[in-house]
């Protein structure tokens, strides 16, 4: 086998495995930014969303992105992994049913690991959305047909070869196929949702409910931030020393520039700078370079850095403000973020980058057509997305329920759901809550008129 097959194959395959790894990344963020009470549910959906992910993927998720169709949709290589392509790596000289990858050197199934993983996180940025009051089997139902149905149109759309890709929309690493896809479906889910018990009071009031572990969210973001330098730099599915080297740099610019707008932004806002700001700045950085990162410079990046730290924090105010209750914040982080940096090709691409992609963007002298593309792609994703989640959602809601009982809420869904607690040497006492009344009360005030406060710890 040629050697330049053998080192690009190791290349995707352990950036590959990084990216599985911020499946852990995840889990600690969304445990630590919500109540200690949910820990056990919050770690094991994210346990279990990749393992549906991956079913959903190889049943039929993989063959509608990838598979060979017309413009919307891949009607070849459904429901089982199967069939050659035309890379040298398979060592056959026709052409399979996934011509749209092709493009890439390495083995078929070193291809379908690789978009398993970014499959796998776009479910995952839904699971922290809706934390704290969404039942275990309903949340698994809708991974399941996001990954195995939405995911998949839109990804054939922009890297299926579909009209998207034709209209000459670029998306290098998913800031739109999976950052902005998982953060419309949250969004859908949570309005369907609606708030936990407690965060909005009667007259408006924005009640913090605040995460039990920010050392646990902290470990989390690094090891996303360490898995981005698989997300980004391995989309190039090939060992291109100079491309993997920018691509790291401009990853790494946006983040740690993240990081600081957005330290800034909340300490002027809040007057305190504020850890979780802090933390998200980064991850919503790293969400708005993934899109441009192979096509802007170093110093674009540290713009779009820069700017998307100061966008998430006025996206988590924001949301508070009309009652989207987002707990972990991964509204503001994917989906405000994911649609930022696919706009941020339009502006900042520079041809030399990467040269004969998306040509120059419109502050290098360009024009509007690579940003009408970009936005053109950014309707169409959140019209399809949204409401095709909002449907499942709502069908869900109509059959199996998607909320547990206000009785588990305030428990804890650890105890209703699961049946165990992440710290079982503290003692929760089970709630005796009288229904009638609620709602006309303070949201502090429930539960025979007195609540403890451990009820909303």
């Amino acid at each position: 086998m040629d050697l330049k097959v053998v080192v690009d194959t190791l290349w995707v395959l352990i950036t590959a495995m990084l990216v599985f790894f911020m499946n852990l990344g995840f889990a600690c963020v969304e445990a630590g930014f919500q109540q200690g009470k949910n820990c056990v549910n919050i770690l094991s959906k994210n346990f279990v969303v990749f393992a549906v992910s991956t079913l959903a993927f190889w049943f039929i998720g993989w063959g509608l992105m990838f598979g060979d169709g017309n413009p919307w949709v891949g009607l070849q290589g459904l429901f089982m992994l199967h069939g050659a392509d035309n890379s040298p790596a398979t060592g056959d000289a026709y052409q399979g049913v996934y011509g749209s990858i092709a493009w890439t050197g390495v083995p078929l199934l070193a291809k379908f690991f690789f978009q398993l993983v970014f499959a796998g996180t776009a479910a995952t940025i839904v699971s922290g959305s809706v934390g704290g009051r969404i039942k275990y089997f309903s949340f698994i139902l809708f991974s399941f047909l996001l990954v195995g149905l939405v995911y998949p149109v839109v990804g054939h759309w922009i890297w299926g070869g579909g009209w998207l890709a034709k209209l000459g929309f670029w998306d290098f690493a998913g800031s739109t196929v999976v950052h902005s896809v998982g953060g419309w479906a949250a969004l859908a889910g949570v309005i369907v949702l609606g708030p936990r018990f407690g965060k909005f009071g009667p007259n408006g009031q924005i009640n913090v409910i605040p995460g039990h572990n920010l050392s646990l969210a902290l470990i989390g973001t690094f090891v996303l931030w360490l898995g981005w330098f698989g997300f980004n730099p391995g989309s190039t599915m090939a060992a291109d020393p100079r491309l993997i080297a920018h691509i790291c740099v401009t990853t790494n610019m946006a983040a740690a520039a993240g990081v600081i707008s957005s330290t800034f932004m909340s300490w002027a806002l809040l007057k305190k700078p504020d850890l979780g700001m802090t933390l998200n700045g980064c991850l919503a950085g790293l969400v708005a370079v993934t899109a441009p990162c192979a096509f802007v410079s170093v110093g674009s990046s540290a713009i779009i850095g820069l700017i998307a730290g100061i966008i998430v924090v006025l996206a988590v105010i924001f949301f508070d403000k009309v009652h989207i209750d987002d707990p972990v914040g991964a509204t503001a982080v994917h989906l405000a973020n994911g649609v930022f940096g696919t706009i941020c090709v339009g502006l900042f691409a520079q041809d030399w980058v990467s040269p004969n992609t998306t040509g120059n963007g419109l502050f290098f002298g360009g024009g509007t057509k690579l940003l009408f593309a970009q936005l053109t792609g950014v309707g169409a994703v959140a019209v399809f997305t949204f409401f095709g989640s909002l449907l499942i959602w709502i069908l869900l809601k109509a059959t199996v329920g998607i909320r547990v009982t206000l009785q588990e809420e305030l428990e804890g869904l650890d105890i209703g759901e699961h049946g165990n607690q992440a710290y079982p040497e503290f003692v929760t006492k089970k709630l005796s809550v009288s229904y009638a009344g609620i709602g006309t009360e303070s949201s502090a005030n429930f539960a025979e008129g007195k609540v403890a406060k451990e009820a909303l710890r």
